[in-house]
Parts: structure tokens; sequence; C-alpha cells
């Protein structure tokens, strides 16, 4: 908050107290590989959703990747279809969402924390995303060139 409000007032504007309560940022970042094919399902009204994890490595190969569940829709839903397999390396813009539900069996509440994919990028060279058996998307604007070993979860 103090980061927004500094710049906020670097330009001469200054917050009320209702803004600065209000404020709020909910975006996330992700370069990994994808665990597995996406999931894709269409629906009556001509939209369609794509489904599949990433794996993003932490700083120290001793550690185990962290995983998350992608939600992608429309277009990029479609090119998530075509193009992404297992293994692909992607880099994603989106926001944090938590997907609550109620168990039919159990009737216990549920939930499951899923990223909403409102950028999708294809990285990585055309012959790593040949052996994945994907799309070679180049470098793309995204990440920038290959990743080192460090960076490559598989």
């Amino acid at each position: 908050m103090e980061l927004l409000k500094s710049s906020h007032e670097s330009r001469g504007a200054s917050l009320t107290n209702e803004e600065e309560e209000s404020m709020g940022v909910n975006s996330v970042t992700l370069v990994g590989r994808a665990g597995r094919d996406p999931e894709v399902r269409y629906f009556e009204s001509g939209s369609m959703v794509a489904n599949l994890t990433i794996a993003v490595n932490r700083r120290s190969r001793d550690d185990e990747p962290d995983w998350f569940n992608l939600e992608i829709w429309g277009k990029q839903a479609q090119v998530a279809a075509d193009y992404v397999k297992k293994g692909s390396l992607l880099g994603i813009i989106g926001s944090f969402k938590l997907d609550r539900w109620t168990d039919r069996n159990s009737g216990e509440e549920r939930s499951k924390p899923v990223v909403r994919v409102d950028r999708l990028e294809l990285l990585g060279s055309k012959r790593d995303n040949e052996a994945s058996g994907g799309y070679g998307g180049g470098g793309g604007s995204f990440g920038g060139g290959s990743p080192s070993d460090e960076e490559v979860p598989f």
C-alpha cells in the first residue's frame, strides 16, 4: 500500500482514506511448464474454457516446484487447446480466485485456489515445444530469452 501511495503522491495527487481502504491488487505472473495437456470444455453459448496446471520452480534446485491450477477462457483457451502440451514452457498473467462448491457426496464445503489467466504466452524455443508436442511460440515478449537449467522444473 505504501508503494502505491508514494507513487500516487509523487505525481502530485493524494489519496483519501476511503481510496486507501478500497485499493487492492490481485495480479499473478508466473513462468513455468505445463503439468498436463489442457482439459477443454465447450459451452452451448459458444464460449470455451481450458484448465491445466503449471509447475514453477523455486530458486533452490532442492525444493519441489510450486503447482498452480490455471483457468483460461475465450481465445486464449483456444490457443491453449491448440498449442499447449504437457511440458510446454508458458508465461501467464492473471488474477487469483478461490473456487468454492459443496461436495455432492459428503455435503462438505470445498475450495480450490485457481489463477484465472488474462494473458497466455507460449515461451521457449520451437524445438522445446516440439519435444513436448506443442507449438514453438518463439521467446515472445513475456520472459525474453531461454530459461536456464535452474528455471526448468523437469
